[in-house]
């Protein structure tokens, strides 16, 4: 599998479906956990992952929002352009394209990738994604 260079539906990131290599390129310690990025909320639920019945349609209805799920961090996108390439996989993982610890460095990201996908947004850092953890009771806002 190969590292791809998107702008995202929040800021620009490296997506793969090998975790290994986010790792590697973002020199990021091993055993943290990547986000999964889900094109519907069908492919998150066939992937093995569950909502407490109280907050389905929160999670349903949630734009530019990660969730933490039992230490499974999550987001089903519904940005057209993002949706449109991640429409040809299952989920992928995504993390922000940078280096572990820095800020965003455009020439850094492209040496790093195997595949820039450009789209008429270009490719900028903005602001990241919303982000809640939810157990079985209740729902905290992290970010």
């Amino acid at each position: 599998m190969s590292i791809l260079l998107a702008q995202t539906d929040t800021t620009v990131g490296f997506l793969s479906a090998d975790a290994t290599l986010l790792q590697k390129v973002k020199s990021r310690p091993f055993g943290k956990q990547f986000l999964k990025v889900y094109p519907s909320f069908e492919a998150f639920k066939m992937d093995g992952n569950r909502v407490p019945q109280k907050y389905k349609n929160f999670v349903r209805r949630s734009k530019k929002t990660t969730f933490v799920i039992k230490s499974r961090a999550s987001r089903i996108v519904k940005n057209n352009p993002h949706l449109q390439m991640l429409q040809n996989y299952p989920w992928l993982y995504s993390t922000s394209a940078n280096q572990s610890g820095c800020g965003f460095d455009k020439d850094f990201c492209i040496r790093k990738s195997d595949i820039i996908i450009e789209d008429s947004r270009g490719l900028e850092e903005k602001n990241p994604s919303k982000l809640y953890k939810i157990s079985a009771t209740n729902i905290k806002r992290l970010r």
